[in-house]
């Protein structure tokens, strides 16, 4: 699938609030964003959005950052980059090291000895989903997860936007218990699936393409024990009375994805649900929460 790189120019001050704007704007779209400096004497800095598809999927990804700007006083010419058709996300993998998260190890094909023998190994190729284990939300809920599962086992699981399927493989390597991995990109259903079987745990867990709790999987699989969520603050918070909803009378909410600036409105947005935290785990600019009832 074709990438367009929208991209405008603009001054220190004037490209952080742009950018603060966008990514407010594309939250929940998924696309990535890059603020660059460009040239520091001249005060030259350069916002970039990613868009994935064809014309017409780029033209309303652009009128969205025209609209957007315009309504904010930012009158700046948008310009456009075609990328070459290059798996980016399996490219910047080829080179990353292994990532050891408590007893986990997260580590490609190239890595496999650097597997040691009580190490949870986890092997993970380069594709088109979110979550290797480098990013500080996927690291903190392995922590996490190997921390509350020592303490009671759950009898079922959800892994919600499942993403590379690294948090399902996990549960199903430590918990050996059934497991729903959902995600609203089929792609990534794909990946996950594939990895799963790479693990050799694939029988244990359920992935299916689901937009959202009305699909039958919940149903049928729920309530569960514990849920995982490495998603993003937003889309979280709005899903907040649903994941409860999911939960088992004693269940355990793992949430990730969420910065710590956001950290309290979250909590906050769940309390209201009847969900209180328990841990938090921070990981740079990032935080992992623990909830339960």
């Amino acid at each position: 699938m074709p990438q367009t790189r929208l991209h405008l120019s603009a001054t220190k001050l004037e490209a952080e609030r742009i950018f603060e704007l966008l990514e407010r704007e594309f939250e929940d779209d998924g696309f990535a964003l890059a603020n660059m400096e460009i040239d520091e004497d001249a005060d030259i800095y350069e916002i970039s959005v990613y868009a994935d598809g064809e014309e017409e999927a780029v033209a309303a990804v652009e009128a969205r950052i025209v609209d957007r700007l315009g309504s904010d006083g930012f009158g700046l010419p948008v310009s456009r980059e075609i990328l070459p058709d290059i798996d980016w996300v399996a490219k910047s993998l080829e080179g990353l090291k292994p990532v050891r998260a408590g007893r986990f190890l997260v580590h490609g094909s190239h890595d496999r000895d650097a597997v040691r023998a009580n190490d949870i190994a986890i092997e993970i190729e380069a594709g088109q989903a979110f979550g290797t284990g480098h990013h500080g939300t996927t690291s903190g809920c392995l922590i996490m997860l190997e921390q509350l599962v020592r303490t009671r086992r759950p009898a079922r699981v959800l892994d919600l936007g499942t993403g590379s399927g690294v948090l399902a493989i996990a549960v199903a390597k430590l918990a050996h218990c059934p497991v729903l991995a959902t995600d609203i990109d089929p792609v990534a259903t794909r990946v996950a699936r594939a990895n799963a079987r790479l693990n050799g745990v694939s029988g244990g867990i359920r992935f299916e393409t689901a937009a959202g709790f009305a699909d039958r999987a919940f149903i049928e699989e729920g309530p569960f024990d514990l849920i995982v969520a490495n998603i993003l603050a937003r889309p979280l918070m709005r899903m907040a009375p649903d994941i409860t909803a999911s939960l088992s009378p004693n269940g355990r909410v793992i949430l990730s994805g969420i910065l710590a600036s956001q950290r309290q409105m979250v909590l906050a947005g769940f309390r209201t649900t009847g969900l209180y935290h328990r841990r938090t785990i921070w990981r740079d600019e990032w935080v992992t929460l623990h909830l339960e009832p």
